[in-house]
């Protein structure tokens, strides 16, 4: 029974994800001039399974979220930049969480910075165009802001539901 609650709470998870992101893809742009700034707002969700669970179930459930996101809403680009980013991010965000010297928002900055990391190697990698790299700052700057807001919404949640039995 106790795998079955947990499945059905991933999947809950997931699903949560995937209304964020849809969210996300109906707002306007952040910075208009620098395309493809976002807040990553399913991210509170990465946190809080990271927080909660296992990074396994946290990497599972942002997997099937990016693999559905980017069916319903992207193409084999959107998939490529989104798992080359994500797979950069939880591996960082579990060995910052592992070292217990990072908050959680330290956490979430380092998976925002190493998600724009991941997305601009691939593009460097697609263009074979190192200058592409210059934009990392920008991302760097934007990984920033939208780590630290996603960071606090996840400590956030992640006090309020300490006391939550059954997970």
């Amino acid at each position: 029974m106790r795998n079955t609650k947990k499945l059905t709470f991933l999947g809950l998870f997931a699903a949560v994800a995937i209304v964020l992101s849809y969210v996300e893809h109906l707002l306007p742009p952040i910075y208009a001039a620098v395309p493809g700034i976002k807040l990553g707002l399913a991210n509170i969700v990465n946190i809080f399974i990271l927080y909660k669970f296992t990074v396994k179930e946290a990497a599972t459930v942002t997997l099937v979220r990016i693999l559905t996101v980017a069916l319903i809403f992207g193409n084999f680009m959107t998939l490529m930049y989104s798992i080359a980013g994500a797979v950069l991010s939880i591996t960082i965000m579990a060995l910052l969480k592992k070292t217990q010297l990072f908050s959680t928002v330290g956490v979430s900055i380092a998976g925002g910075v190493c998600h724009n990391l991941g997305q601009i190697l691939v593009a460097i990698a697609v263009t074979a165009t190192a200058e592409i790299g210059y934009y990392m700052i920008f991302l760097c700057i934007s990984g920033i802001l939208s780590g630290t807001l996603i960071g606090i919404a996840g400590a956030l949640i992640l006090k309020y539901t300490k006391n939550l039995k059954g997970w």
